[in-house]
């Protein structure tokens, strides 16, 4: 077919591009590479999270001038990951992954020297102000969940996310080990050394990122992996998001409440901070390993019974750790609320995706309203 059939002699003028490019159709985009490197930067980020979910609950009650104010500062995490989230999602679109995600983790960088500032001045406003900071770069982390599933198409989503999930298995491995050797480094600022590797670790994170391919969310559907399976992308309706985003909900919400509670019912069973250090991370183990089999799990028995029987074993595990009285009990509860909000975020994701393509503000709402559970869930 010649350029004459696209190309409209009559409108032509002196300075004006005419387009001989036929606009008939989507066209098929070949997906961007970078696997790999976006597991190697989220796991820096989970890394990143699991350092400064364990530091921060026992720093705030270290420094707070009053006891109910000692979960303030991870309330000022999760607010700064809530608040990030719809700007992230937005960023992330128009300016692609590999700028969004630089910027999270530039943010987390900052975040986790103030945080640890703070904590050398014994100044609890800059521990909230590094929180705060730690937390929005958390905001933009979420969405490497996101990124793996795009243009994947329904067949290759729950592996694509899946391996993504399970590469934070690792930081859980490599937590315990590091932050033992950042607090002796700084000592005697108790936890001053954990904060600061968490922003070494957004540091690698931002390495990575800078390396990612370009690649919008909007795009994804366009994909050739996407269109062969499915044909062009249909836009996802705002029912569809509302019941993953509610079963994920109840996940995170009982997630932060244990996570909140945990570490302080263990130091008071007399359990020391190295003991409690270790139990976090193998929290952190549970919230990403269950994923690597989740995706087979979603195949068997379908995202949506998968969502609601883990969201259920995740709200039950974090009432037992509320109310248990010994540290065995508070442990193994601890870790069955990892595993129920890993299996349920996956699940959700999946049922996201599955559905449809979501626009860019149906991601920052499901995502906000997944946060805005999670810091609710700290004053349970």
């Amino acid at each position: 077919m010649s350029a004459s059939n696209y190309y409209d002699e009559a409108t032509a003028r002196a300075g004006r591009l005419g387009c001989a490019c036929p606009e008939d159709g989507p066209r098929e985009l070949r997906r961007p590479l970078g696997t790999v490197r976006l597991a190697g930067g989220f796991a820096l980020v989970v890394l990143a999270q699991a350092l400064t979910l364990g530091a921060l609950p026992l720093a705030g009650a270290m420094l707070a001038p009053r006891p109910e104010l000692g979960t303030l500062p991870l309330a000022a995490f999760l607010a700064g990951a809530a608040l990030a989230s719809l700007p992230a999602s937005f960023l992330l679109d128009a300016f692609g992954r590999r700028a969004g995600f630089a910027l999270g983790a530039s943010l987390g960088v900052a975040g986790g020297l103030i945080a640890a500032y703070g904590l050398m001045l014994a100044a609890f406003p800059l521990l909230i102000i590094g929180a705060a900071w730690l937390g929005a770069a958390q905001g933009f982390g979420m969405f490497y969940r996101h990124a793996a599933a795009f243009g994947a198409g329904a067949g290759g989503q729950g592996a694509a996310v899946a391996r993504l999930l399970g590469a934070g298995v690792l930081a859980g491995l490599a937590g315990p080990l590091l932050a033992g050797a950042a607090e002796a480094a700084f000592s005697p600022f108790t936890f001053a050394g954990t904060l600061i590797l968490a922003a070494i670790a957004q540091l690698g994170a931002l390495a990575f990122a800078v390396t990612l391919p370009e690649a919008r969310f909007s795009h994804a559907g366009l994909t050739v992996e996407a269109m062969r399976e499915t044909g062009p992308a249909t836009a996802l309706t705002w029912k569809a998001v509302a019941v993953p985003t509610v079963l994920a909900a109840l996940a995170w919400g009982a997630m932060t409440a244990a996570m909140a509670g945990a570490p302080l019912s263990l130091a008071g069973c007399s359990v020391g901070v190295p003991l409690i250090s270790g139990v976090v991370a193998w929290h952190v183990v549970a919230m990403y390993a269950p994923a690597l089999a989740g995706g087979a799990l979603a195949s068997r028995f379908g995202a949506g019974p998968l969502a609601l029987v883990a969201a259920a074993v995740c709200v039950a595990a974090a009432a037992t750790t509320a109310h248990a009285a010994d540290a065995a009990t508070i442990t193994v509860a601890f870790l069955a609320v990892g595993a129920g909000w890993s299996l349920a975020t996956l699940a959700a994701t999946l049922m996201l995706h599955a559905r449809g393509t979501p626009s860019r503000l149906q991601l920052a709402a499901h995502d906000g309203v997944l946060l805005v559970a999670a810091l609710l869930g700290t004053f349970l």
